[in-house]
């Protein structure tokens, strides 16, 4: 291995915080790898309507324009490349991706994370256009409709109680195979919260959700849907990194740049700990890259 063939940086993840790492670090002038499985959450995103100075566009717009901004500065891109195990060696890491190996002196982990989707009848039609996964992203969406939170878990109850304090009065809870402590159920009926037990099967619409069914037959009414089964990291590539996690062992604990517990691998989004949102993603991005840049120039 030369010093030719080791990057400054790879960067893992083409979302909003790869790609502002990427720009931020090219803009530099160093040499940045990054590496796109194709996927991700923000190009799932129809309509954002929250990011600075842009009044609207949908996730697939705002990547495609940060890849023209990353190449147009020189970052190398690896798509529809999966990594699949990152470690390091001798202050170098090596990160094998499709059956390749590539090594830098630093890596950005911008991988996110996939949210966990029930399995529905016409949940492709409606999902962003009526069916939500994130309050922080799309609860104004919902504002004064008739909402249904749906899920499997306590955090649906504390979603159904934030949305109706935000955002709409008319709202339903269909708990799927989940029944809340005495003391939440209690909070529930001081707010007025109606609670549905059952097990979704489809949505119900054509261009507007107007409903779901449930399997024994039942039907709900709804104008909006907010879901939340939780979701997975994207994390695989690095399960054999000894990294310092939170107390679920589940996201990684970073200092403020973004730096995990082992020293030169940063990661962002989903990945870490904190409010996981496009704008604060792409912050992290700039500001992991920013610290990376201040390392280089110590080395």
């Amino acid at each position: 291995m030369s010093t030719e063939e080791i990057y400054d940086c790879i960067i893992i993840g083409a979302g909003p915080g790869g790609l502002q790492g990427a720009i931020h670090l090219a803009r530099c002038n160093r040499t940045v790898l990054l590496i796109d499985q194709g996927g991700g959450r923000t190009k799932l995103s129809n309509d954002i309507v929250n990011y600075l100075g842009i009044p609207a566009i949908s996730g697939m717009e705002l990547t495609l324009i940060g890849f023209l901004q990353a190449r147009s500065f020189g970052v190398t891109v690896k798509s529809k490349t999966t990594a699949t195990r990152v470690n390091k060696e001798a202050n170098i890491f090596k990160v094998e991706a499709s059956g390749k190996s590539y090594w830098g002196r630093f890596v950005i982990g911008a991988s996110d994370a996939k949210d966990i989707l029930p399995q529905l009848k016409n949940l492709r039609r409606f999902l962003g256009k009526g069916f939500y996964t994130c309050a922080a992203c799309d609860g104004y969406r919902t504002i004064n409709t008739d909402l249904l939170v749906m899920g499997d878990n306590l955090g649906t109850v504390r979603l159904a109680l934030a949305m109706k304090k935000m955002y709409t009065d008319r709202l339903v809870l269909l708990l799927d195979d989940f029944v809340p402590p005495d003391n939440l159920l209690d909070v529930l009926l001081e707010n007025i919260i109606t609670v549905v037990r059952g097990n979704p099967l489809e949505l119900l619409g054509q261009k507007q959700l107007t409903g779901i069914l449930l399997a024994d037959g039942r039907t709900i009414s709804c104008q909006s849907i907010m879901a939340n089964y939780g979701y997975r990291l994207n994390d695989d590539y690095l399960k054999e990194m000894p990294l310092k996690r939170d107390q679920a062992d589940f996201q990684i604990l970073t200092d403020p740049t973004g730096e995990t517990s082992i020293p030169g691998l940063f990661v962002t989004g989903g990945l870490r700990t904190g409010p996981d949102l496009i704008a604060i993603a792409a912050g992290q991005g700039a500001t992991a890259a920013s610290e990376i840049n201040n390392r280089l120039l110590e080395l």
